[in-house]
């Protein structure tokens, strides 16, 4: 009798053993939450593009809409500045020219000669570094969109992760408190 109970429990236990498992393919697969963004190769080159064709729009398309107000700044002071000091280059020199030629009815009569010529050449150096201003900030947008696009491609996730931590020492049971590394595949 003892060996027939045995027998059945043993049969129970090793002959049902379909029951308690999964089949293949219906088993629950982890989820990855972190979603890798596909990498665009061109995607600094076409934001560095655009912002060549028109300054702020690299920044438009890389979504940093709150750079366009700084760049447009940027180069349109310095473009006034440009402009103000052209304008005031040439109302010199006109003047200038003027006296060369015999007239003394222009609005500079309370300068000389030597005074004339001194402040065309501020106006005009100061014309010259402007435009110099401007081509930088318009080469500083170009230069801008385009890293900010290479950065908006680098990857920051949980995957690598550098943290403390608390573990348990296994012969005295006291807390210790060490770094870890992690990289995941």
């Amino acid at each position: 009798m003892n060996k027939i109970f045995y027998i059945v429990i043993l049969s129970f236990l090793f002959g049902n053993q379909c029951v308690f498992s999964q089949e293949i393919g219906k088993a629950l697969k982890a989820k990855d939450t972190l979603k890798q963004k596909e990498i665009d190769p061109l995607r600094p080159t076409k934001a560095a593009f655009y912002s060549a064709l028109l300054p702020g729009l690299g920044q438009a398309y890389n979504k940093k809409y709150w750079k366009i107000p700084i760049v447009y700044g940027a180069i349109g002071t310095s473009l006034y500045f440009y402009i103000d000091n052209s304008k005031k280059y040439h109302s010199y020199r006109d003047a200038y020219k003027r006296r060369l030629l015999g007239f003394d009815d222009d609005q500079y009569q309370y300068l000389d000669d030597s005074r004339l010529i001194q402040a065309q050449r501020f106006y005009q150096r100061n014309r010259d570094l402007s435009l110099l201003v401007t081509i930088g900030f318009y080469v500083l947008n170009i230069v801008d969109a385009n890293v900010d696009a290479h950065l908006i491609q680098f990857n920051v996730s949980d995957k690598l992760s550098f943290q403390p931590d608390v573990y348990m020492n296994d012969i005295d049971y006291k807390p210790n408190l060490g770094l870890t590394f992690n990289y995941k595949f």
